[in-house]
């Protein structure tokens, strides 16, 4: 992938909001948000129990390496009022890096790109609408083809909503 690729999720109050805030916070803090996917209403992955989520993909330019941008969206979540209760319970916010250019790096605080990619519909659909010919840098495989071998059977749903403000 030859961009950055963040994903954006809520299922707590008003969901659309809390990723238009969340956009907002990322431009604010002087990253240029260079494209939106829309907005996707999707089940909930790993904890099933919880209201759905609305998840969206964006593309985006900064300079910041991977570290200071996972610092950046980590910052934006806890300014936002998320807390980390539960492994894949529900959020107000989270943010994920998906890809950072075709890097590939593997710490105790990050993986990019990001582990699930490969095995959640609810992260390649708004993917494959922004950048569908974009190589995954492992696997060597597009995200338009990741989709349709995935084995995720949870429905997502693109909605009429959109991130742009």
């Amino acid at each position: 992938m030859n961009g950055i690729f963040l994903l954006l999720g809520s299922n707590m109050g008003d969901r659309l909001y809390h990723l238009r805030e969340a956009c907002r916070l990322i431009t604010a803090r002087g990253i240029e948000v260079l494209q939106y996917s829309s907005v996707y209403e999707t089940a909930p992955w790993g904890k099933t129990d919880q209201q759905w989520f609305f998840n969206a993909a964006i593309e985006i330019a900064t300079d910041l390496s991977p570290e200071q941008l996972l610092s950046t969206c980590q910052s934006i979540e806890r300014e936002m009022g998320r807390l980390r209760v539960e492994k894949w319970g529900e959020r107000i916010i989270d943010i994920d890096i998906l890809y950072y250019h075709q890097e590939a790096l593997s710490s105790a605080s990050l993986e990019i790109p990001h582990p699930g990619i490969p095995s959640r519909r609810f992260t390649l659909m708004p993917l494959v609408e922004i950048a569908a010919h974009g190589l995954h840098p492992v696997l060597g495989k597009t995200q338009q083809v990741l989709l349709d071998h995935v084995d995720d059977p949870l429905d997502v749903f693109r909605t009429h909503h959109t991130l742009a403000l």
